[in-house]
């Protein structure tokens, strides 16, 4: 028999169980092993419908790391919680990813693991590190073709008059 952990142990880490289990896994479509949860129903609302899951997903991770969730296993849930809700703001190929990713029941096996066999150890800077580099090169990349593309569009309009 397997050795309780503090997720199985703790009634709030049960409840980061169930509430991640009712925003990514709580239904399932009759004759499939397919489930979802609330998480892609609620993305389907314009604008503000990943809003609520992504302030869930932000209390499932602080009660993770209150109980015992390392630096570097955070900066992970964390990670999973971005990507998440980055790509399910893309209009219909975002809600596809939502039905998929499901990052809370990726969140609670980190956890799962993090306990069972001292994965994810650490205080997690050289993840975020890494991170904060890919984000400020993203963002240069973003400003470089912004100014291309304004310098294009003014040498348009510029021949056009």
């Amino acid at each position: 028999m397997a050795t309780p952990t503090p997720l199985d142990q703790d009634e709030r880490l049960r409840w980061v169980e169930r509430i991640s289990r009712l925003l990514d896994s709580q239904f399932q479509v009759p004759g499939t092993t397919w489930r979802f949860g609330l998480d892609p129903l609620m993305g389907l609302i314009p604008v503000v419908g990943g809003l609520p899951s992504l302030a869930l997903s932000g209390v499932l991770i602080l009660t993770m790391l209150r109980h015992g969730a390392s630096g570097s296993l955070v900066m992970r849930m964390v990670l999973n919680v971005v990507l998440d809700a980055v790509i399910g703001a893309i209009p219909v190929l975002g809600n596809l990813f939502d039905f998929a990713y499901k990052a809370n029941d990726r969140n609670v096996r980190l956890l799962r693991a993090h306990y069972a066999e001292g994965r994810y150890q650490g205080s997690g800077k050289g993840l975020l590190i890494g991170v904060a580099v890919v984000l400020l090169a993203l963002g240069g990349a973003l400003v470089w073709g912004a100014w291309k593309l304004g310098g294009a569009l003014y040498q348009l309009l510029e021949q056009a008059f």
